[in-house]
């Protein structure tokens, strides 16, 4: 099976920042895309930023300019540095993982992390 395990989530001041990652782990073959997304009570689940395994990124408009999206294919592992926090940016964020598993990577599936707090106080 494959596990996403998330770290980095905390309370953090408006203005300040900080940084959570995620690492794939199990029968892996091989990780496609992966990405982060957030919610907070009462809301769908929305996307915060996505990388292709080729580096190509996407973010919400909500977080342009002030986080940013990285992963290292060697260590099947996603960052997201998030700077210039905001009250709104207050959520449990999700990682995200679209992974090819089994010796020869015939089984696709997506998952997901169980998620990590993060709390921006004004």
């Amino acid at each position: 099976q494959v596990q996403l395990v998330e770290s980095g989530g905390g309370l953090a001041q408006a203005g300040g920042f900080l940084r959570l990652s995620c690492a794939a782990s199990g029968n892996i073959f091989s990780v496609h895309d992966m990405g982060w997304y957030r919610q907070t009570p009462g809301t769908l689940r929305e996307l915060v930023a996505t990388i292709t395994s080729g580096g190509r990124t996407k973010y919400a408009d909500s977080v342009k300019g002030r986080f940013t999206i990285t992963r290292d294919n060697a260590k099947n592992t996603v960052y997201l540095q998030m700077n210039s926090l905001k009250p709104e940016d207050t959520a449990d964020y999700y990682c995200h993982a679209d992974i090819a598993i089994g010796d020869y990577g015939l089984t696709y599936g997506n998952y997901w992390g169980q998620g990590t707090q993060v709390t921006v106080s004004s």
